[in-house]
């Protein structure tokens, strides 16, 4: 299984075009040791040649320039990408669908919950009817079953209900339901490793624990690395809590969770311009390379 980190930041990206926080601020002017990060996403292969995408984010177009396998150019007009899988409702995580109205009508996957806020709260997929009938709409089973992909050979996938939040555009956003945001496990049919993905991840449940555990690889939630990082720096008024998100540090943070998990391969994704293990030379990026966990960056590439 091949997978491409197309990008790895939380919404905004980093820098953030009107922030000036030391993050932003240092990676601007080349004051800290860090890289610049566009917006979450990945696609997945097991063959290097048909892909999945996993959520279209407001960067795609300079995402797809950056990773040019997506467009192999064999017909007129071609694309590499043969369904996307939407993991939420999220800005940062569709608004990309509009920038491939061009290639419509795209196979899309997707909770009952997500096509609901896709279809009304933010109306992406009423809209692209207009282009060649928009999305042709696949229901994500969340009871365990995994699922295939048509014209992706060799992966199956497996998604759970995780807790978070529902955009902030959503009727429901503090009224949580099922399959406002999943998880996904993706598993090589050939060879049987399997990945673990959730950029956006709360409290864990049992479920989320174990698929975890199993995982050779895992790509979650790096988006804070303290629960009150938002006040902190000056930048906001919400907890980690209050957005969906289970921050790096404390108790029962993100690091102690992946210290008992001795099998996979760990890294962070979905990473807030606020969070101080961006820059590389931070004691918080020091703690993580102590426990073994990674951080994604733009064109990171994972086999499995």
């Amino acid at each position: 299984m091949f997978v491409r980190v197309l990008g790895s930041a939380a919404g905004g990206g980093f820098p953030q075009w009107n922030c000036n926080c030391p993050n932003c601020y240092g990676v601007r002017n080349k004051t800290i040791n860090a890289v610049s990060r566009t917006q979450s996403s990945i696609a997945v292969s097991a063959d290097g040649i048909d892909w999945v995408l996993f959520n279209t984010s407001p960067d795609l177009l300079a995402q797809l320039a950056a990773f040019p396998i997506l467009q192999p150019a064999r017909t007129l007009r071609d694309t590499a990408i043969k369904a996307i899988v939407y993991l939420d409702s999220q800005i940062d995580h569709t608004t990309g669908l509009l920038m491939l109205r061009e290639g419509c009508p795209h196979e899309v996957y997707c909770t009952d919950m997500v096509y609901e806020d896709l279809s009304t709260g933010f109306p992406l997929f009423t809209m692209l009817k207009h282009w060649n009938g928009g999305v042709n709409r696949h229901s994500i089973p969340l009871d365990g079953r995994s699922f295939n992909i048509a014209g992706i050979s060799g992966l199956s996938f497996t998604a759970i209900p995780v807790t978070g939040k529902a955009p902030p555009y959503s009727p429901h956003r503090n009224d949580a339901h099922i399959g406002d945001n999943i998880g996904i496990k993706v598993t090589d049919e050939n060879n049987g490793k399997n990945l673990f993905y959730s950029p956006g991840l709360g409290d864990l449940t049992d479920q989320t624990r174990q698929l975890m555990r199993e995982a050779d690889c895992l790509l979650v939630d790096g988006t804070f690395w303290q629960e009150d990082e938002m006040l902190t720096t000056g930048v906001g008024d919400k907890r980690a809590k209050d957005m969906g998100h289970l921050p790096q540090s404390g108790e029962n943070g993100m690091i102690n969770v992946l210290k008992a998990m001795d099998k996979p391969r760990k890294i962070l994704i979905h990473i807030n311009n606020t969070n101080p293990i961006l820059d590389e030379d931070s004691e918080q990026r020091k703690i993580l390379a102590s426990e073994g966990i990674e951080v994604s960056f733009d064109g990171m590439n994972v086999k499995l």
